[in-house]
């Protein structure tokens, strides 16, 4: 599902981090070495039909790499 982050996450939290994320391997090779987090918040969103609807976000991020993986978790 395409999407843009309209305006700013909030309530932005770590979920789990280093060898507590399941595909940090596949995160590793792909983007490379780094202290990855996996984090989520909720922002509003606009879909690719011009929607917007506020929703809880998930993305992996390590420093330096910047998020990666973002999908839409849940409707609010």
């Amino acid at each position: 599902m395409e999407f843009r982050i309209v305006g700013k996450i909030v309530d932005a939290q770590t979920i789990a981090e280093g060898s507590g994320i399941r595909e940090l391997a596949l995160l590793r090779q792909r983007y490379g070495v780094g202290h990855w987090r996996k984090r989520k918040g909720i922002a509003t969103v606009r879909l690719f039909d011009r929607t917007t609807a506020r929703a809880e976000l998930h993305w992996h991020g390590a420093h330096g790499i910047g998020k990666v993986k973002l999908k839409i978790r849940e409707w609010l």
